[in-house]
Order: structure tokens, then C-alpha cells, then sequence
């Protein structure tokens, strides 16, 4: 279960609950997942397990077919359970991918958009498959089954 924040990000919070009512993150594999981090998600584009497009070597490089999403930074630590949304070295390139952090990420704070946080099933969020320690590629992807905003 998650809790979103659009008051502090009203973009990328619609753009979020705009592709989950679409399906477009049913079957979206987690890409990108260094233990101890952050999992990687959101390639609507490349990362679908179901659909008959889906490149595991191209995984992580798409997004929907909407613009970019200008930088919504804020004082929003990133910290255990926040989702943020996954970007280039533009800092308003955020477009669909989005990531869950594992552990406090200081690092990251107002560099990436803070939207979320997971309220319910961490420990569901900890069992997904972890990827190569540096990279973070994952063979073989746990995926979403579905995601949907009320």
C-alpha cells in the first residue's frame, strides 16, 4: 500500500496514478536493484514481462509515451519505503520509472523527486530479487502484477 504526496509533487503523483489506471505497470519488471538501495521499476516501454516487446537488455532505457516530467525536488528525505522518481543526468527527464529505497539514500535528497511512500508491505518490497551489486541488473526480474490508484 502506498501513500503518494501531491502536495508536494502534483506531477509526477498524476503521472504515477495516471499509467497504474491505464495497466501500464501490470507485468513491468524490477530492472535496476542494488541491496541495501533501491529497486528500480516503471519502463512501461521496455520493462512489460507480458507484452510481446519486452527486451530484458533494453529494460530501463524507455518510458511512456507522455513528456518528461520537470524536477519536483523537495525537503523529502529518502529514506526506507520512499518512492522517487527515477531520472537521466536531466534533472527533468523523469518520465515513468520510478524507484523504492530500501534504506536511507541521503545522497539523493533534493537531486531526484520524492512522490510516495510504501505504508503497507515493505517486507514484500525487501523479498524482490536483487541484481549484480554494482550495476544492479537483475536476470530473470521479479515483476509488478498490478498496480492501481483509488
Amino acid at each position: 500500500e502506498l501513500e503518494l504526496y501531491p502536495e508536494v509533487a502534483p506531477n509526477h503523483v498524476k503521472r504515477f496514478k495516471d499509467l497504474a489506471q491505464k495497466g501500464l505497470y501490470d507485468g513491468v519488471v524490477f530492472h535496476r536493484v542494488i541491496d541495501g538501495f533501491m529497486a528500480q521499476t516503471g519502463d512501461v516501454k521496455f520493462g512489460n514481462s507480458i507484452s510481446k516487446n519486452f527486451n530484458l537488455s533494453l529494460a530501463g532505457t524507455g518510458g511512456s509515451d507522455m513528456p518528461d516530467l520537470n524536477s519536483e525536488f523537495s525537503d523529502i528525505p529518502h529514506d526506507r519505503g520512499i518512492l522517487s522518481a527515477a531520472r537521466s543526468a536531466d534533472p527533468n527527464s523523469a518520465n515513468s520509472q520510478f524507484f523504492i529505497c530500501f534504506d536511507s539514500a541521503p545522497h539523493l535528497d533534493r537531486q531526484y523527486s520524492a512522490f510516495g511512500k510504501v505504508i503497507k508491505g515493505m517486507e514484500f518490497i525487501d523479498q524482490i530479487k536483487k541484481g549484480d551489486p554494482n550495476s544492479g541488473a537483475v536476470s530473470d526480474p521479479d515483476i509488478i502484477i498490478s498496480i492501481r490508484s483509488k
